[in-house]
């Protein structure tokens, strides 16, 4: 396998620079995820605060971001935390926070300081979860993830590679649906304009997509029977995704980071 088609293999420059791209999709989800499953049943909000910064500042650091995207992150995030903040906090009953200080009054509603710390907790624990998800799903790929699960936990290939072959179907279905939309406009089929309109153009693409749905099925099961899919206990690897001691060192040293934050966090409270 040439050191071109495999992204695992030692590429001068990658791996020092982005090295989260280098590592093994486990051990990306192997890090991040018991402190995940913690972040449910935490209610302040230093904890939450704690692991959003340190998985964004990993990710920038680790990732290989364009400027866009990592502007979108550290604006963007506390700007979807802060609207969702309040959005939680005017569901919470005043009556359990009318003993903290009343930040405004509209008509007869009052929205206190506790109602928005309530809903700010709420909205950090959301976006910590999410920046901890972007840690592998900014730095992988389905199949290699699905390489990882059949290699190392030893999930059945049949499985592994028949569900990564209904993941291709989402962007076939988005490439099918433009030569519908581009064919049905050159023919004048369904113009107009308005909701009603829109539901007419939508409907009309459900049999032809259908369609296009069961034929590239029965393409895929053509080929994948052509080449004997199945009928060995085990397949030969385009390339491999290997577990190596950097990724035990990134999960450990996740693991020892994320429980110094809670156990720093719970000092704090």
């Amino acid at each position: 396998m040439s050191a071109a088609l495999d992204p695992y293999s030692t590429r001068p420059g990658v791996t020092a620079r982005h090295f989260l791209h280098a590592l093994n999709p486990l051990a990306k989800i192997a890090g991040p995820l018991p402190f995940m499953v913690y972040l449910l049943f935490v209610r302040d909000i230093a904890t939450p605060l704690a692991f959003a910064c340190l998985a964004l500042l990993l990710v920038t650091v680790g990732a290989r971001l364009t400027p866009r995207l990592g502007i979108a992150l550290w604006l963007g995030l506390p700007l979807v935390v802060g609207v969702l903040s309040l959005s939680f906090g005017l569901w919470t009953d005043a009556s359990r926070v009318d003993h903290t200080p009343l930040l405004f009054q509209l008509g007869d509603y009052r929205f206190f300081l506790g109602a928005w710390l309530i809903g700010l907790a709420t909205a950090l624990r959301l976006g910590a979860l999410l920046s901890l998800a972007l840690i592998a799903g900014l730095t992988m790929t389905g199949p290699d993830l699905v390489r990882a699960l059949v290699q190392h936990l030893h999930v059945p290939y049949r499985i592994g590679y028949t569900a990564l072959a209904a993941y291709r179907f989402v962007p076939r279905f988005r490439h099918e649906l433009d030569g519908i939309r581009h064919a049905h406009r050159v023919r004048g089929i369904a113009g107009g304009r308005g909701p009603l309109a829109a539901l007419r153009r939508y409907l009309g693409y459900i049999v032809p997509l259908l369609v296009g749905a069961i034929r590239h099925a029965e393409r895929v099961a053509l080929a994948m029977d052509s080449r004997a899919f199945g009928a060995f206990e085990t397949r030969t690897e385009r390339y491999l995704v290997p577990l190596r001691a950097r990724d035990w060192i990134f999960a450990a040293a996740f693991w020892v980071i994320g429980a110094s934050v809670i156990v720093g966090t719970a000092r704090l409270g």
